[in-house]
């Protein structure tokens, strides 16, 4: 590889926006840098929020960035079950929202099952690939640490939630859980990195870049 592709090195903070997925948000900042480019943490297409765009040498802090906590937002339709956990699955059943919701089964240690329309692997293939053929497996379940949920807001139909979660946890999950799926979900968050500090993918420039130094210092 090129000696070019190590530089520009550095950390960005990116505000994903809703629709591109997170391999196309690498893509860009690359074209843009025309150095090595990964990212720390993957969001689906819907979804919103905090990025950690690797750049150059700094993709060698990979392994220290994508077992971070995460902390989202989330807003969950309670009326509805789809096939991916999000809005943009089929709708499965509908019913009415239960008065009460019963949280704090879901905080702490949980085990829940991996959403179908995920990256995880099935017999050597990604399940949302499987999923997308209409292919029917028997997802695993997934231990996670639910270290903060909170209720932000509430109405008759939806449930807005703050939490703060353990690397790996299925956000869609927990929407599942609940009797719903995610009508929007956004990254705040990544250990000590905030959105407060990101930029959407087109104002990004080499300059933003936090050094190597910059991020383990953070850590």
């Amino acid at each position: 590889m090129p000696a070019r592709a190590l530089e520009p090195a550095g950390v960005a903070l990116v505000d994903k926006p809703a629709g591109p997925s997170s391999f196309a948000i690498v893509a860009q900042i690359r074209r843009m840098t025309g150095a090595r480019t990964g990212h720390a943490g993957t969001l689906d297409p819907f979804a919103t929020g905090l990025l950690l765009i690797l750049s150059g040498r700094a993709t060698k802090l990979a392994p220290s960035l994508v077992g971070l906590d995460k902390r989202y937002l989330t807003t969950i339709d309670l009326t509805a079950t789809t096939t991916t956990g999000d809005i943009e699955g089929d709708v499965i059943e509908r019913h009415d929202a239960p008065d009460e919701l019963d949280l704090d089964h879901l905080r702490g240690e949980i085990e829940l099952r991996v959403p179908a329309a995920s990256a995880v692997k099935i017999d050597g293939e990604r399940a949302y690939r499987l999923h997308r053929r209409g292919v029917e497996v028997e997802m695993p379940m997934r231990r996670s640490t639910v270290h903060a949920l909170d209720v932000v807001d509430r109405d008759a139909d939806t449930v807005t939630l703050d939490l703060r979660v353990s690397s790996g946890t299925y956000v869609r999950a927990i929407a599942e859980a609940l009797g719903g799926h995610c009508r929007t979900l956004r990254r705040t968050e990544a250990g000590p990195f905030s959105i407060e500090h990101a930029v959407v993918p087109t104002d990004f420039t080499p300059e933003r870049l936090l050094t190597e130094e910059e991020v383990r210092a953070a850590l």
